[in-house]
C-alpha cells in the first residue's frame, strides 16, 4: 500500500501506535473497519437527537496517568471533573464518596479512615512513578530505587482477592464495600487472586488524576489522535476492513486486535497459534443508555454530584454478584457501573446516563429490568425520567467492536495467569513470529483501559526493529 507502517483498528492503542509512529518519521497508513474512528472511543446519539453518549469508554483516568498520553500533549482535549469522583450508596446509611482528597474521603469513612490513609493514600504518596510502573509490568523502566521498594509493598496487597483484602483492611462495612465496588471494574470473581489490584490501582488514580470525561463526548479524544496523525503526514480511512495479513505490503504492521482475530487473519507458526487459541475471554457485559428529563432522583442527594457511581450494595452482596457471573450465571441483583456524565459535562444535550453489568459471556439475556431495579433500590423514582433508552447486550458489543469478544470489554480475562502472559508468556508480547508484525490491543500488556501503553511499546518495539 506504499506506506512505511500500517496500523490496523482505531481503538486507543492503535490510534497511539499510528501517531508514534510517524512522529518518528515514518510513512503511516491506519486502516478502520468501522465508519468512525474510535473503537472503544466513539460517540453517538444512541436515544434521543442531540443526547450524546459514549459507546464504550467514558471515564478517563488512565489517560491522564498515562506516559503515552502526557508525552503526546494533545491539543483541543478538555477533560471535565466532576465535583465527587465516584460515590457507592448503601441501605439506610450515607454513601461513601470518593474524593480528589485522600483526607477528605478517609473521613468519610469513620473508623476506618486510618486504614484507607495506610494503605491507598501510601500508594498515592508514591505518586505517577508508582503508577508508570503499573502500566509498564515489562518495562523500560527509570532507575529509581525508591518507586521499586512502593510498588513492592504495594503488590502484598493488590495480590490478593479483594474480598480477602477488604476483610483484613477495614473493619467496617462501608471501606469493604468501597474497596468491593473498585475491584469489580475488573470482572474478575472478587475471590481470584490480583482482583484487589484493580481496585486498589483505580483508588489511587481518583486521588492522584480523579476519573475526568472528556467534554463533549470520548469521540473528541478519538479525533483529536487522528488530527495529530494527519497533521504528521499520516493517512487515516475508514471504512476498511482488513480479513488476512496478506492485504497489507509494508515492513512494519500493527494489529489493535484480539488473539481471535489474529488467528483468523494470519497463518502462524504451530506453537504461537496454538498458544493464542488458549487465549480466555472473560464475562461480558449488558450495557444501557439514557436520555432523563432530569438528574437521577438519588435517596442521598450527595450521589448526584458524583460522576461513577458503583451500585451493589455490600462486599458480601457484590462478590456474590460477580461470582455468578465468573460461572456463567446471570445474578438477580446484579453489581451495576453507572457513570453520570452530566455531573462534569453539561455539553452532552441534557441529561444522558449509562450503565452496565456484568452477564455470561456471549450472554443473551435482556437485563434491563435488573438493571434498573438496582438503580431504583437507590433512587426511588428513576423509571419516571426516563424519555428514552438504549441497550446492547454481549452480541450488539460485539458486532459494534469486534474486539469486544463475547461482550468482554477488557480484551481478555485479567486473571492473573493471564495478567503474566498477555496473550503469551514473553518479554516483549507484543511481538508475533512474524516478521515486522506487531499486537497493540487490550489483549496485550498492561491490559484494559484508555492508556494507549499497547500502541506505545508495539511502536517502540517496531521502530526498533527497523
Amino acid at each position: 500500500m506504499g506506506a512505511d507502517a500500517v496500523v490496523v483498528g482505531s481503538g486507543p492503542n492503535g490510534l497511539m501506535a499510528a501517531v508514534m509512529l510517524a512522529r518518528a518519521g515514518r510513512e503511516v497508513l491506519l486502516l478502520e473497519a468501522a465508519e468512525r474512528f474510535g473503537g472503544g472511543l466513539r460517540s453517538a446519539e444512541l436515544t434521543l437527537p442531540g443526547h450524546v453518549h459514549d459507546l464504550g469508554a467514558t471515564v478517563m483516568a488512565m489517560a491522564l496517568a498515562s506516559p503515552a498520553f502526557r508525552e503526546l500533549d494533545l491539543k483541543g482535549v478538555e477533560f471535565a471533573h466532576p465535583p465527587v469522583v465516584a460515590a457507592h450508596p448503601l441501605d439506610g446509611q450515607p454513601a461513601v464518596l470518593v474524593h480528589r482528597d485522600v483526607r477528605r474521603t478517609a473521613e468519610g469513612l469513620g473508623r476506618d479512615g486510618a486504614a484507607w490513609t495506610a494503605t491507598v493514600g501510601a500508594a498515592v504518596r508514591a505518586g505517577l512513578p508508582l503508577v508508570e510502573l503499573l502500566l509498564k509490568p515489562l518495562g523500560p523502566w527509570p532507575a529509581r530505587p525508591m518507586t521499586f521498594a512502593r510498588a513492592a509493598r504495594f503488590g502484598l496487597g493488590a495480590a490478593l482477592p479483594a474480598t480477602t483484602f477488604a476483610r483484613g483492611a477495614f473493619r467496617t462495612e462501608r471501606a469493604r464495600a468501597l474497596i468491593a465496588g473498585m475491584s469489580a471494574h475488573s470482572m474478575l470473581d472478587l475471590r481470584a487472586p490480583i482482583s484487589a489490584g484493580y481496585g486498589l490501582t483505580l483508588a489511587v488514580l481518583a486521588h492522584l488524576v480523579g476519573w475526568p470525561v472528556v467534554r463533549g463526548g470520548s469521540q473528541v479524544l478519538a479525533d483529536a489522535l487522528v488530527a495529530e496523525l494527519r497533521s504528521l503526514g499520516g493517512e487515516a480511512v475508514t471504512g476498511h476492513r482488513v480479513r488476512r495479513l496478506s492485504e497489507l505490503d509494508a515492513p512494519i504492521v500493527v494489529l489493535d486486535v484480539t488473539p481471535r482475530q489474529l488467528l483468523a487473519m494470519a497463518d502462524l507458526p504451530g506453537g504461537y497459534r496454538r498458544r493464542l487459541e488458549r487465549y480466555r475471554y472473560g464475562p461480558g457485559v449488558f450495557k444501557l443508555d439514557w436520555a432523563l428529563d432530569g438528574p437521577v432522583p438519588w435517596r442521598d442527594p450527595a450521589v448526584a454530584s458524583a460522576g461513577t457511581v458503583h451500585l451493589g450494595g455490600t462486599l458480601e452482596e457484590i462478590a456474590l454478584s460477580e461470582a455468578e457471573a465468573s460461572a456463567g450465571r446471570v445474578s438477580p441483583r446484579p453489581y451495576v457501573l453507572l457513570v453520570q456524565p452530566y455531573a462534569a459535562d453539561p455539553t452532552r444535550g441534557g441529561h444522558t446516563l449509562w450503565a452496565y453489568c456484568h452477564v455470561p459471556h456471549g450472554s443473551r439475556a435482556d437485563v434491563t429490568d435488573l438493571v434498573e431495579a438496582q438503580i431504583e433500590r437507590y433512587a426511588p423514582g428513576f423509571r419516571d425520567r426516563v424519555l428514552a433508552r438504549h441497550a446492547m447486550g454481549p452480541a450488539e458489543l460485539e458486532a459494534a467492536d469486534p474486539n469486544l469478544v463475547g461482550g468482554d470489554i477488557g480484551g481478555g480475562l485479567a486473571s492473573l495467569a493471564q495478567f503474566a502472559r498477555r496473550p503469551v508468556w514473553s518479554p516483549a508480547p507484543w511481538r508475533t513470529p512474524l516478521p515486522g508484525v506487531f499486537l497493540c490491543s487490550s489483549s496485550t500488556p498492561p491490559g484494559p483501559g484508555v492508556h494507549g501503553m499497547g500502541g506505545w511499546q508495539a511502536a517502540r518495539l517496531a521502530l526498533r526493529h527497523r
